[in-house]
């Protein structure tokens, strides 16, 4: 399928610099029901239904990127997945300058050798420390991997320790903030609750990929980097039950969507699970597990757009995001979102 028939102009001032505050005012277009609604995130208990299971992504994002030197060099790396206690894949610029067996030293305590070089700036490398010491590290010396798209200039947010951060995070290992669920607070929770929704954790830890624009013509010739997710026997029953009872499954991001179609059954059925995933969804791919979709604006072109296309629609998600353009809605990470029901297949 060409890439380009996932193009869309977007103005450079509905690219959200900072969040919504509160985070629950965020403006929520929604597209259930087959018309579609101006509202905001506080509205979600009257738009969900008693019954349905409500599944968030508890993956916590670690301050991924560091600054560091080889020699003279300066170099900066981004962590994208991890391969084991102490080795990382990782994005550098300049790679170029980068050769399996060098050094990039990040701080007096914390410092990596390159064990391997891949493509596209990839490189694999192995820390002086591993499990909770090179996590303490990072926390030390590492900076939250912002998008590249959220430019201030000088107006960088101390507050973004805490603001690219959901209120689900638990589990030390994303590179990315599932978006999607930026817009919780405990209150919109326990609205929700209140209303007869259940509630359930996933995890999925996003990796810097998402981050990465499709360059080629053609969704066939995309390669999407894996990403480690697990679904607990607590959360499959939870799911299974929902089904019996003719109640919906709702994800909170694309994230949740995806590790959930990567462990769903042909039968629709979501065993627990864990493992890797590498799952790209594009137009024609048949949903298993998933009803109802909550996911932000997402970049042109991207594979994200492509995500959302094929749950409801490329013709009726590209005429959402012209009415959101309209109407002012603010796009991508600290942006807006919108509700989607699964279509007809």
């Amino acid at each position: 399928m060409r890439v380009d028939l996932f193009d869309y102009t977007l103005p450079e001032e509905r690219i959200a610099r900072f969040p919504a505050r509160p985070r629950e005012s965020a403006r929520l277009l929604d597209l259930t029901g087959g018309g579609m609604a101006d509202r905001v995130v506080r509205d979600l208990p009257d738009v969900l239904r008693p019954g349905d299971l409500l599944l968030s992504n508890d993956t916590r994002v670690i301050p991924a990127r560091l600054r560091g030197r080889r020699g003279e060099a300066g170099i900066e790396v981004t962590l994208h997945k991890r391969e084991g206690e102490s080795t990382w894949r990782a994005f550098a610029r300049p790679a170029k300058k980068l050769r399996p067996g060098d050094r990039i030293v990040f701080a007096d305590e914390l410092a990596a050798d390159v064990s391997a070089k891949g493509e596209a700036g990839e490189v694999t490398l192995t820390f002086d420390r591993g499990g909770p010491d090179l996590m303490s590290a990072l926390e030390a010396y590492g900076t939250m991997p912002l998008p590249p798209y959220i430019k201030r200039g000088s107006e960088e947010s101390e507050n973004d320790s805490e603001d690219y951060q959901t209120v689900f995070a638990a589990r030390d290992g994303a590179v990315a903030a599932p978006t999607a669920g930026l817009h919780f607070t405990p209150g919109l929770l326990a609205a929700i609750e209140a209303r007869g929704v259940r509630r359930a954790m996933v995890t999925l830890h996003v990796g810097a990929g998402t981050f990465l624009p499709v360059k080629v013509d053609d969704t066939d010739d995309h390669k999407m980097h894996s990403e480690w997710g697990e679904i607990s026997p607590a959360t499959a029953a939870a799911i299974a039950e929902t089904r019996a009872a003719g109640g919906r499954i709702v994800a909170t991001g694309t994230t949740t969507l995806r590790v959930l179609e990567a462990a769903a059954r042909d039968d629709g059925t979501v065993p627990s699970w864990s493992g890797d995933t590498d799952l790209f969804i594009t137009p024609g791919y048949r949903f298993k597990a998933i009803d109802v979709l909550l996911t932000n604006f997402h970049l042109p072109k991207s594979t994200l757009l492509m995500l959302v296309s094929a749950f409801a629609g490329r013709e009726r998600i590209l005429a959402a995001y012209a009415h959101a353009i309209a109407e002012g809605y603010r796009f991508f990470s600290y942006g807006d979102a919108c509700l989607l029901e699964r279509s007809a297949p």
